[in-house]
């Protein structure tokens, strides 16, 4: 069962015979609306089509809380701000104030909220919207507001009673549930003086000098507090299901103040809460903030995720649990996982969880095409994401895909590997690469010309292309060699240099079947020498700003010192879990004289190590390659960095700190034993 039905079973029990079910969510236009936001709809949103799979009426309501004060001034907005005007609207209700952009909304509320309506749009989602500034300023709330006065003093016992520290001698009298704005600067910056018997009529000041009378019968610019506000609502709008933050659902926090307030104020069963986890950008951690600078917007996300994909990481996840956004290659990994969920469904194989799990994501109905994301990517970058080509690329590889079939992925695509992985593209070679052709042996050379002779001279198709690259060792090296597949991948990864000048890319056959030979043929040809405009492009290549690296000089090799350790069990060996993980980053650490940061990918997780390579290697040495990790070795902090465990590495004299390596081929997370 998945997790929005369990909620809807409890939602139904508590009230079984009501006409329409509300799940409600909200947020404030402090800024570009996060897609850690978009959580608060998403759970609502299951939960409503849960409810309505049972057969119930369910509306999903949405409240813009524009009527909450200007807080901070978010980074974009102080962008277009240099003489820092915002900062004199703090205080003031979002919707007052002046949008700060060059655009036709009318104000800040305006141009936030309209924008996130935008690309809720995109995802076919459909809510009842409510804006706080109108509820509050026609006086729909003039009872409430009137009953929370009434009952100031239970609540302030309420919201007492959750506080570590006692009131002081006073503060119950001198409290108010009620803040008014100021009709002379527009801020929330007064305080109640005086208030009548009946609870209708106050008296109050404001920092800016201004004193006034506020009658709350007719005078409608006020607002609750928030804990108070939100248990309001819930009666007033009849919630059935909420859901919140996880600060919102700590023991003691928002949802149990509220959720008092609600049944002793206003005698209303507060809704069945969840509270779910924060989203993660892949390798950060911690809240996004739309105050911040870290505004990644469900706008932004659509550049890299289609709808469907975005809404089924949400609906697969459990509130509870955090996940990632991925703006590395892992992106390609959750394609590849929706893809094959995708096709599951279709056909009518996908367990009962999956099925809803993908229902709950399928807002336009059944309409995808699951071209392979990283095909597109790999190949994409090939052809400069011409689509012609593309076209003609998947014909010969006999995935006959059209535009209409991957257009909706195409431009993600190349948003992905133009913004967020640059060292993922594929790009042919200029000249062709002597100095990894001088660097192999004869047999080395002889399987580059054998690959020659064969793309220039024979007619092949993709299954007999694929044979031959495996057959080429072969017949250099025969086919009893206990290492064979070891020269297989030394073979491909020459291949590959040559070519794009990375030790891996896309499936060799595939690549080489798919892309016109005569682009790249010119470079596997070393039957004549270097020429002087090969020459002059190399050396253009390799001159830079950045210096060149010295020379380590070696000493002679240290004495084999003897094994003086005692000999250990094969039970003792086997309590190290070592493991290989892939380096994903490595990074300096400031101040640190020899230690780099290393995240790896182990399989399972990232994991980040501080191990002492500085003056060993460069950085770009070490991303990408695959290495062993000690990794259930305690963690300690070195340099200010908490290390997950310890490389394996050699040192001497002779050869200084060399890290072992572990071939490509090995996937992250095997176990060495």
């Amino acid at each position: 069962m998945h997790w929005s039905d369990k909620i809807a079973d409890r939602v139904i029990n508590r009230n079984p015979n009501k006409e329409e079910y509300v799940c409600a969510a909200g947020i404030s236009p402090s800024g570009s609306i996060h897609i850690g936001n978009f959580r608060d709809i998403a759970t609502a949103l299951f939960v409503c089509q849960a409810l309505e799979r049972k057969g119930k009426k369910a509306r999903l309501l949405f409240s813009w809380d524009e009527y909450d004060r200007f807080r901070k001034v978010p980074v974009n907005v102080a962008a277009v701000d240099p003489e820092n005007k915002f900062e004199g609207y703090i205080g003031l209700p979002y919707k007052d104030v002046p949008n700060p952009f060059d655009t036709e909304e009318t104000d800040y509320a305006d141009y936030f909220e309209k924008e996130f309506m935008r690309s809720i749009d995109k995802f076919g989602i459909t809510m009842d919207y409510r804006y706080q500034a109108d509820m509050y300023r026609s006086g729909k709330y003039k009872e409430h507001i009137i009953t929370a006065l009434k009952k100031r003093g239970e609540i302030f016992d309420i919201l007492d009673s959750f506080r570590t520290q006692e009131a002081q001698p006073g503060e119950r009298e001198a409290y108010y549930p009620v803040s008014i704005f100021c009709p002379h600067c527009g801020k929330d910056t007064t305080t109640i003086t005086s208030i009548n018997e009946d609870c209708t009529v106050a008296e109050y000041e404001c920092e800016c000098g201004h004193k006034g009378t506020f009658d709350f019968t007719k005078d409608f610019n006020c607002k609750l507090a928030w804990k108070i506000d939100w248990a309001m609502r819930w009666m007033y709008e009849g919630v059935d299901f909420e859901p919140g933050g996880k600060d919102h659902a700590s023991p003691g926090g928002s949802y149990d103040t509220s959720r008092v307030i609600c049944k002793k104020i206003y005698d209303y069963e507060a809704p069945t809460f969840v509270g779910y986890e924060f989203i993660g950008i892949k390798g950060t951690t911690g809240k996004m903030s739309g105050s911040s600078g870290l505004n990644l917007t469900p706008e932004t996300l659509l550049k890299l995720y289609e709808p469907e994909i975005i809404i089924w990481l949400y609906s697969r996840c459990e509130p509870q649990k955090a996940f990632n956004f991925c703006f590395d290659d892992e992106i390609l990994r959750q394609y590849f996982e929706f893809d094959k969920k995708y096709n599951q469904y279709v056909d009518g194989t996908a367990n009962e969880h999956d099925k809803t799990v993908m229902e709950n994501a399928l807002m336009f109905g059944p309409r995808i095409k699951t071209v392979p994301m990283s095909l597109l990517v790999q190949l994409g970058s090939i052809v400069d994401f011409n689509v012609p080509m593309i076209e003609t690329v998947f014909e010969k590889i006999n995935q006959p895909y059209k535009y209409e079939d991957f257009k909706d992925r195409l431009d993600r695509a190349k948003f992905w590997l133009e913004e967020c992985a640059p060292e993922n593209a594929n790009k042919l070679r200029k000249t062709r690469d002597w100095d990894t052709y001088n660097s192999l042996d004869e047999n080395g050379k002889k399987e580059i010309e054998l690959l020659y002779n064969y793309l220039a001279n024979e007619e092949y198709d993709l299954d007999a292309l694929n044979a031959e690259l495996y057959a080429i060792p072969k017949q250099i090296f025969g086919e009893d060699r206990e290492d064979l597949k070891k020269l297989q991948g030394a073979f491909f990864k020459s291949v590959y240099k040559m070519l794009i000048d990375k030790e891996r890319g896309p499936r060799l056959y595939l690549f080489l079947y798919a892309i016109d030979k005569e682009r790249f043929l010119p470079l596997l040809d070393f039957s004549y020498p270097q020429t002087e405009e090969e020459k002059a492009i190399d050396a253009a290549a390799a001159a830079g700003p950045a210096e060149e690296k010295k020379e380590r000089v070696y000493g002679d090799p240290d004495p084999v010192a003897p094994i003086t350790q005692p000999n250990i069990s094969i039970d003792d060996f086997f309590k190290m879990d070592m493991r290989v993980c892939k380096v994903l980053k490595c990074q300096e650490i400031r101040k640190a004289r020899s230690n780099f940061k290393l995240t790896l990918f182990d399989g399972e997780k990232e994991r980040v190590i501080v191990s002492s390579l500085k003056g060993e290697y460069e950085p770009e040495e070490l991303v990408g390659k695959k290495i062993i990790v000690v990794a259930n070795l305690e963690p300690a902090r070195m340099t200010g960095v908490e290390s997950e465990g310890m490389l394996l590495a050699a040192t001497n004299n002779a050869c200084g700190c060399k890290v072992i390596f572990v071939d490509d081929m090995v996937p992250e997370g095997t176990r060495i034993c």
